[in-house]
C-alpha cells in the first residue's frame, strides 16, 4: 500500500471539475485508491464520494492506493493534485 499526504491549494476546494478529473484518471487504474479528509474515507473512483468529502482550501486529504500498478497511480495522481489542486 502507497499512501500520500496532500494540502488543497486552489482557494474553492475539491469542487466538481477537479473532482471529476480525479475520478477519471483514478478510473484508469486497477488497484483500489481512496481519499480520506477529516477522518472520512471514500472511493477515488465515485464522483459522489469525492464530493462529499467538502475538502477546503488548507484541509489536508490523504491518498491511499493498495494493489496492482499502485506506484503508477499514486505517482500520477499526485502530479494531477499538486497541479490542480
Amino acid at each position: 500500500m502507497r499512501e500520500k499526504e496532500y494540502v488543497i491549494k486552489d482557494a474553492q476546494g475539491i469542487h466538481a471539475r477537479p473532482a471529476g478529473q480525479l475520478v477519471k484518471l483514478a478510473q484508469e487504474y486497477p488497484c483500489s485508491i481512496t481519499v480520506t479528509n477529516k477522518g472520512k474515507e471514500v472511493d477515488a473512483k465515485r464522483i459522489l464520494g469525492v464530493m462529499s468529502l467538502g475538502a477546503k482550501c488548507g484541509e489536508s486529504i490523504v491518498i491511499k492506493c493498495e494493489g496492482e500498478n499502485e506506484d503508477n497511480a499514486i505517482e500520477t495522481i499526485g502530479r494531477f493534485l499538486e497541479e490542480n489542486m
